[in-house]
């Protein structure tokens, strides 16, 4: 199989594509960053990996594509870094959106085309709720994140015009070593953690090698299509996260993190995890996606180790 990926230099794009090197496909890196997508993924160790210059405004990039099998689209701008002044929110938006369109673009000119677009999204879809459980039926929130998840799914539905199968995953909080766990540990490193914010807003969480898997699950499964929830199947409230993370790292965990201590790690990103949502993935479990870790414990503990 040969697979395009963009924002394949990130924290989920990167392991992907390590496990499909290893498994022996060949991967088609587009990265705006050539120099630093070949010091990630230097050829004596991946071989089997081309990089491609890649930027929504330029098109030459659109005839490499055409020999793939299938794409799968991380590309966006962290939300989780900095101040969401306007100009940062164009950026967040513009970086999922254009991207996007770009892709959709790409399949719509190209032949023979990738039969598969797997299209990441967010559980930021849902808004925030400390009460409400949400599914992939459930309606979209209307905050900014809302907002930004609407416009980028809106984009990737329109590759079905071209008769291409569309598979969107909304991302939970994603954890491994780093992301946004690597800055929630500081204050257990220092003796200093405790109960994040309130400690009753819920964490809807997935570990890094399940989410891999459920996107190779998505390039391969056939049935699959449409909208699911990328997060394990058993959220957490805030407390609980944090009472955990203190056990796996022999760490007390009674001293409050106040949210202003968080918003300086995240900045305006430290919504994510100071109003939460709990998400249930439904639509994934019932295409008989098995977990390696779907309670948190366990989870933390492979990482934390």
């Amino acid at each position: 199989m040969k697979v395009a990926i963009t924002g394949a230099t990130g924290f989920v794009g990167s392991r992907l594509v390590e496990r499909l090197h290893s498994e022996g496909h060949t991967v088609l890196v587009l990265t705006r960053n050539t120099d630093f997508a070949q010091k990630v993924f230097p050829f004596e160790a991946f071989p089997k990996i081309e990089i491609i210059a890649f930027t929504p405004m330029s098109d030459s990039w659109q005839d490499a594509i055409s020999g793939c099998d299938a794409v799968v689209n991380l590309a966006g701008e962290p939300i989780a870094e900095g101040r969401w002044t306007p100009e940062r929110k164009q950026e967040i938006l513009n970086s999922r959106k254009l991207t996007t369109q770009k892709i959709v673009e790409a399949y719509s000119l190209t032949n023979p085309k990738p039969s598969v677009l797997v299209n990441a999204s967010a559980i930021g879809y849902y808004g925030t709720s400390e009460t409400a459980t949400f599914d992939e039926t459930s309606a979209s929130g209307n905050d900014f994140l809302a907002q930004v998840c609407q416009a980028w799914e809106a984009e990737a539905q329109k590759v079905q015009a071209s008769g291409v199968r569309l598979v969107i995953l909304r991302f939970g909080i994603v954890l491994g070593t780093g992301g946004a766990l690597g800055k929630m540990i500081t204050p257990f490193k220092l003796f200093a953690g405790g109960p994040i914010g309130s400690g009753k807003q819920w964490f809807s969480w997935i570990h890094l090698d399940d989410i891999v898997n459920l996107i190779l699950r998505s390039l391969t499964q056939a049935e699959m299509e449409g909208v699911y929830n990328a997060t394990a199947p058993n959220p957490v409230r805030m407390s609980e996260l944090s009472q955990t993370m203190g056990q796996v790292m022999n760490r007390p965990s009674w001293l409050p993190v106040p949210s202003f201590a968080i918003e300086a790690l995240l900045g305006d990103g430290a919504i994510v995890v100071l109003e939460g949502q709990q998400v249930q993935p439904k639509r994934t479990l019932e295409t008989g996606f098995e977990y390696q870790y779907p309670n948190l414990k366990p989870a933390l503990t492979e990482i934390l180790k």
